[in-house]
């Protein structure tokens, strides 16, 4: 029997993971209502945008970390393992090799969500998504 406090923690990182996800498919789409996936280039509607992680999100310490997580199509993140070498040029081209760096760094560190962090980033990310959706008319 899974205790209910865990129970409560994983429905919270669901919220979050959803949460997150569309906050970072927003933040990455243009106003044309298109993305260019992070690892391949190609140029998609937003509809077809995952949030792929650079770092597997099993990694807590960068599950929710802006510059680890990136508009991707879904052929890269679902079909192509994430295209981790293409993604690794995009997140080059776009943040710069010290923090493609610090991302690898960091994939070794421990993190551990607490409820009341669970609820300020769900709570942070919502009224993100609703500034970009007004912002971008999306």
């Amino acid at each position: 029997m899974i205790p209910r406090r865990k129970g409560k923690r994983n429905s919270l990182m669901a919220r979050l993971d959803n949460t997150f996800s569309e906050y970072i498919r927003l933040r990455d789409a243009r106003r044309d209502g298109t993305f260019v996936c992070i690892s391949c280039g190609k140029i998609k509607p937003y509809e077809q945008a995952d949030c792929g992680h650079y770092i597997n999100r099993q990694h807590m310490s960068l599950r929710y970390s802006e510059k680890n997580c990136n508009a991707q199509c879904r052929q890269c993140n679902r079909y192509d393992e994430g295209n981790i070498q293409g993604y690794r040029r995009g997140l080059i081209a776009k943040y710069g090799e010290p923090v493609v760096l610090w991302l690898e760094a960091m994939k070794h560190e421990t993190k551990k969500i607490t409820e009341f962090e669970y609820k300020a980033m769900i709570d942070h990310y919502r009224k993100e998504v609703k500034r970009i959706k007004a912002e971008k008319q999306l």
